[in-house]
């Protein structure tokens, strides 16, 4: 479960409470006004979630695809099925 902390805490505690939330935790929300606005992740975090985006993306390009919804051809046969 990610941990939260306020905006104010972020502005006193500075880089010091982020390296302590990235290094014992999965990552955190900054509250502000009492409502979730931010979310502090390691880098490793990050860029595992940034795969996995990318990974869903590659795999309904794949699914589009075999359902025949993309077509391979030269820009004028592009513009004729647009009907320009």
């Amino acid at each position: 479960m990610m941990k939260s902390i306020t905006a104010n805490d972020l502005k006193i505690k500075g880089i010091t409470l982020l390296d302590q939330l990235v290094s014992s935790e999965q990552g955190a929300f900054i509250t502000v006004g009492g409502r979730e606005q931010y979310v502090i992740l390691s880098i490793e975090a990050y860029n595992y979630l940034r795969e996995c985006e990318l990974d869903a993306a590659l795999a309904e390009s794949e699914k589009d695809n075999q359902a025949v919804k993309s077509h391979c051809g030269t820009i004028e046969d592009h513009l004729k099925r647009l009907k320009i």
